[in-house]
Order: structure tokens, then sequence, then C-alpha cells
């Protein structure tokens, strides 16, 4: 004889696949945690590195705001001296948070640039991450006033067909720039 079809039943049933399920996806998430906790990681030491230059010691993460946002910055040091800091920025684009590793010289160049994460449109603004004529243009640039696209007034080429992901690049640059001048050597930890 089949069970009866009531709401007490269906209650009890429902019940049971959630808490099997609730099961299954706990144990996945503490499966997973720990290796993707490891590659973020190595992805962040990949990112800092390629955005300072070679040499000096890191330092532990330090954190600093700038008006109501909070950032995370490394400074790169050679004894007493400050050479370089690596600056997580971040700003919106079009398909939401570009987040950048920004290098910048205690001087206030930007050394170099390198995208940790974005959202932004394949084919189009997901070129911020491909396009070396883009993201070249920020190598080794003197950022001693805000840095500008070129329909801005600025000297910086936009992504094709991706002006709001290029200004996005920009700002998150132009912030790890502020940044530096603000803690001008001075740690916030």
């Amino acid at each position: 004889m089949a069970a009866q079809s009531n709401l007490k039943n269906m209650l009890i049933c429902l019940t049971a696949v959630c808490l099997v399920c609730s099961a299954l996806l706990a144990g996945v998430n503490a499966l997973t945690a720990e290796p993707i906790k490891k590659a973020a990681d190595t992805a962040l030491v990949a990112s800092i590195s390629e955005v300072l230059p070679q040499g000096g010691e890191l330092s532990a993460e330090k954190k600093a705001s700038l008006g109501d946002v909070e950032y995370t910055y490394y400074e790169l040091c050679a004894g007493e001296e400050t050479l370089a800091y690596a600056v997580r920025s971040s700003s919106i684009g079009f398909g939401g948070p570009l987040v950048l590793m920004v290098g910048v010289l205690a001087d206030g160049t930007v050394y170099n640039t390198s995208v940790l994460s974005h959202s932004e449109t394949p084919g189009l603004g997901a070129k911020c991450n491909t396009d070396e004529h883009f993201y070249s243009q920020f190598r080794q640039l003197p950022a001693k006033a805000p840095l500008a696209l070129s329909k801005d007034g600025g000297s910086l080429d936009a992504i094709t067909a991706s002006t709001i992901t290029s200004r996005a690049y920009v700002a998150a640059v132009n912030n790890a720039v502020e940044l530096v001048k603000t803690i001008g050597g001075q740690s916030n930890e």
C-alpha cells in the first residue's frame, strides 16, 4: 500500500531532503575551503610580485583608509626605506567590481598593475585583463596628476567599446596612487 499524500508526509519528506542537501553542501564547503584559500593566496602573491620591482623585503598586510574606503596594501622596503607599495584597489565597472593590485613606487610612479578579479563583459570589458596595449600603458607611468582617458582630457587610451571599464580601471589606479600619497611612507596598521 502506497503512502498517503498529505501535508504531514510532504513536510517530513521536504525536511529530510533539505537536511541531506544541507549536509552535502556543508561537506563540500569543508573539503574545498582550504584549497580555495590556498589558490587565492597564491594568486595574491603572484599579483604582488608582478606589480612590484625585484628586491627588498615585503611587509605583512596593512590597512589604511582613504575617505570612507578601507584599502589593503603591502610595503616593499630596503632597510628603513620604503621602495614601493602594492595596493589592492577597486572601482565599479560595467559588470560590477573591478579589483586591481597596483604597484606604486615611493615617488608616486605607477610601476605596474594586475587584475585580481572582474565581472566585465567577455570580449569587451574583459579585455582589461588581456589587451596588452591597454594595460601596458600603466607600466612606469608617472602619476603627477590624476590619470585620465584621452576622451576625458588625459593621455590614456581606452579599451575599444569599453569606456566604462576603462574609466573604472583608471579610477582604481588613481585611488591607489592617492592612498600612497596619503600614507606617505607612514605605516597605518
